[in-house]
């Protein structure tokens, strides 16, 4: 049992403060789950000091729904003096940006819990690596610990697992039968699903508006077989670019942003794409795509996400070569 496996690591280092750590600018998956966890721990274990903390901070939707749980986000969590470090749908160290050198530095061991594709650098690192691709989210993951520690899940942290739930399944567009379960669960818990989703909903503010307009703006199309490559560069919001020219009728969308030497880019896909050529985003493009950048990439099938170095026009190359190259196989 995974939750065993947890236990008994913080047993081993006589844990008495654990980092829960979320990608930088934590989406609601990322921070409901790092909630759900410590939640889950401080029942298992009562006198374990906790922190959880988001890399450049919670995004906007986010910290919207601070509003509705009680979970708290340290600005400076204390990596240096944790007796265990773990991290929750982040699959790879650079994602943590300025903290990423500070939890290699750490001499507390480290536990990966993601839902993406688990990055052999990350592997390398980490004393547990707890991935799995068939779950919805990574708070599905943590609501399957609740369920082998057999704790009862109270109405606070029944929202949080909805709520994350509900955000990276698109308001369970992407819901298997699995999932479905899992919600129905949650809500014989006292969960609201009106209530719920509507929380979620958040007027998109003028500076990603303007973001998604610049970057439909720029686009340069590119054909492939019979597929739509989409490729840009925005400032920020990369990813809700991504999404915004998928849903006017690209097959995938590649989107960078560049500050200094620092590259950023956001890659999405539809669900159709990658069924019919197979074509992971996370593990066929985006990790190769990092490694190129000098840095790290990874994701989901149709969801994915790059951190280097260099130059877009270079990075946009590269990818093109890496999308080329595995749907020439395809046909091969």
């Amino acid at each position: 049992m995974q939750i065993k496996e947890i236990v008994s690591l913080l047993e081993q280092v006589e844990a008495k403060l654990v980092v829960l750590l979320c990608h930088h600018n934590a989406d609601p998956d990322a921070v409901c789950s790092a909630y759900a966890l410590s939640s889950l721990l401080r029942q298992l274990m009562p006198s374990l000091e906790l922190e959880i903390g988001a890399a450049q901070g919670p995004s906007r939707l986010s910290k919207h729904l601070l509003n509705f749980i009680p979970v708290k986000l340290v600005e400076n969590p204390r990596i240096e003096e944790a007796d265990l470090i773990i991290l929750l749908d982040t699959n790879t160290i650079q994602q943590l940006d300025d903290w990423a050198d500070r939890v290699k530095g750490a001499k507390a061991p480290l536990i990966v819990i993601d839902h993406h594709a688990s990055h052999p650098e990350t592997e390398k690192i980490a004393k547990l690596c707890l991935s799995d691709e068939n779950a919805s989210s990574t708070c599905e993951i943590i609501y399957d610990l609740f369920k082998e520690a057999n704790v009862k899940l109270d109405k606070d942290v029944a929202l949080a697992l909805f709520l994350g739930i509900a955000f990276d399944t698109r308001h369970f567009l992407l819901a298997g039968a699995s999932t479905l379960k899992v919600l129905a669960d949650l809500v014989d818990a006292g969960v609201n699903v009106q209530k719920a989703i509507s929380m979620l909903s958040l007027p998109m503010d003028f500076s990603e508006r303007i973001a998604r307009l610049k970057a439909c703006k720029r686009m340069k199309l590119m054909k492939i077989n019979d597929w739509i490559l989409a490729f840009s560069h925005v400032s920020a919001f990369q990813a809700s670019a991504a999404r915004a020219i998928i849903s006017l009728g690209a097959d995938v969308a590649v989107v960078a942003g560049q500050h200094n030497d620092s590259i950023r880019i956001s890659l999405r896909c539809t669900n159709e794409f990658h069924k019919k050529t197979g074509i992971h985003l996370g593990r066929d493009i985006a990790k190769p795509l990092g490694e190129y950048l000098n840095g790290m990439g990874g994701g989901h099938s149709v969801s994915a996400g790059v951190n280097g170095s260099g130059e877009i026009e270079s990075a946009f190359k590269r990818c093109v070569k890496l999308f080329k190259e595995k749907l020439k196989a395809l046909h091969s």
